[in-house]
């Protein structure tokens, strides 16, 4: 396919290309509707319509849509930066359209999986490539702020599904009504994507030609496995975020899969339960707006390390005390302290990823970073199975910190502004088995 961008003089920058940032916003906005239609109602359907008693067999769903979601970040980004970023999100698109149908009338709980398998393979498609194709337009100066628009639109659109499901469902039953929502996201999605979305790939090599390096080793063409080794385990700075994001989303799948559950078993209400499980998503949804352009001006390093820190403390939090308004308070908490993390870690790896294989960094930091839910559904499972669910709780509040200390001590300041003045840098990390090395050495180091 040729990328229509390249028809037109090429210009990078938000205002320069708002009209189809604007819509790739909206776009993704549909993409996070998909899943918060999920958030409240599909726990609860696993306890009392399908009679899974044991948290590990009801968080499987968790599992299999983590998985599958994790594989499909790593091709979508390689797909994108090979054959062109509107294809795969029109692919994505279709892949969602049985989706709500599969949860309005699956017979039993392996339907409902294999719906979130599909879930995962949309999601997968979609989120990734709208955020590569904001990264594409909007150029290395407003990367943050580019990233926050992104995660607060889907975000703020997960919030706003599980209230409205919530509600739904308190008001009309578990099902089918609650999923009608998912209908419409998946057809207006499809047909917004078909029709308006144009081809960025164009920008990504317009970047490219005027791209100066920070350093020649990670300049250029790279191979798939060599852009996997550094930004999974070598190279400090992508490593690192790698980490952090397996870590954030193994807690949101905490958030997902059992906290509907604590909370109803200490009695809360079906639309209470809705409240608190959109709580979240919409302070980290909106938190976003403020936080990646932030992240901007003062850099990326520490909002990452506070962030991990922040969730850390929100999940103690949740775990120790009982009551709705406590509850609220760790919710919002958790969203703040998600919301300084999610588009800071997106920003800080396209900082360090050179234009032609950013993409690819992209989808195998996305790789890793939903990798966390089928962690977090096993180890959450269970703990809670073996150990009670406040135990589970709390394992994961202690790794979440851990996280953020990791960040703190390996990851230097990625921002472009601090690239040039830093005055250390770390040594050159050796790749052993993966048959290369890279040089870092002009890569600072944090302070």
């Amino acid at each position: 396919m040729t990328d229509t961008a390249t028809a037109a003089p090429i210009r990078l920058g938000l205002r320069e290309n708002f009209g189809q940032f604007a819509l790739l916003v909206g776009v993704n906005a549909l993409v996070g509707g998909m899943i918060g239609q999920e958030r409240t109602v599909l726990p609860l359907l696993a306890d009392r319509v399908f009679g899974l008693t044991a948290y590990t067999a009801a968080l499987t769903f968790i599992l299999a849509f983590g998985a599958t979601k994790a594989a499909t970040n790593f091709f979508a980004g390689t797909l994108s930066d090979r054959h062109g970023r509107k294809p795969v999100l029109v692919a994505g698109w279709i892949v969602a359209l049985p989706i709500p149908l599969l949860l309005m009338w699956a017979p039993t709980w392996g339907w409902i999986i294999f719906a979130n398998v599909l879930l995962g393979v949309n999601q997968g498609l979609t989120w990734s490539t709208t955020v590569i194709m904001k990264i594409d337009l909007v150029g290395p100066a407003r990367r943050g702020f580019a990233m926050g628009l992104n995660e607060a639109a889907g975000y703020g659109a997960v919030a706003i599904t599980a209230l409205a499901t919530g509600f739904i469902a308190a008001r009309y039953g578990l099902r089918p009504e609650p999923f009608f929502l998912g209908v419409a996201y998946a057809g207006l999605g499809l047909g917004l994507s078909s029709l308006f979305v144009r081809e960025t790939r164009g920008h990504a090599r317009h970047e490219a030609a005027m791209h100066t390096p920070t350093n020649a080793a990670l300049h250029g063409e790279l191979s798939t496995r060599e852009v996997f080794a550094l930004t999974s385990f070598t190279e400090p700075a992508l490593s690192s975020c790698s980490q952090a994001g397996l870590v954030n989303n193994l807690n949101d799948g905490l958030a997902w899969g059992l906290f509907p559950l604590y909370f109803a078993a200490a009695g809360l209400s079906i639309s209470r339960i809705g409240i608190l499980a959109a709580l979240y998503p919409a302070v980290w949804g909106l938190g976003q707006l403020g936080t990646g352009a932030l992240s901007d001006r003062i850099g990326r390093k520490w909002l990452i390390v506070g962030g991990m820190l922040t969730q850390a403390v929100a999940i103690g939090l949740i775990a120790a005390t009982t009551g709705f308004a406590p509850w609220a308070a760790g919710a919002v908490l958790l969203g703040a302290g998600t919301a300084m993390v999610y588009p800071t870690l997106l920003a800080a790896i396209s900082d360090v990823a050179h234009p032609t294989w950013r993409a690819s960094a992209v989808g195998i930091y996305r790789l890793w970073r939903d990798g966390g839910f089928a962690v977090g559904a096993i180890l959450a499972g269970v703990i809670a199975d073996a150990f009670g669910i406040e135990t589970a709780i709390w394992t994961v509040a202690v790794i979440t910190a851990i996280s953020g200390i990791v960040v703190a001590l390996r990851m230097y300041e990625t921002h472009p502004r601090d690239l040039s003045t830093s005055p250390r840098a770390p040594q050159p990390p050796e790749l052993g088995n993966f048959g290369f090395s890279v040089c870092v050495s002009d890569l600072p180091s944090g302070p």
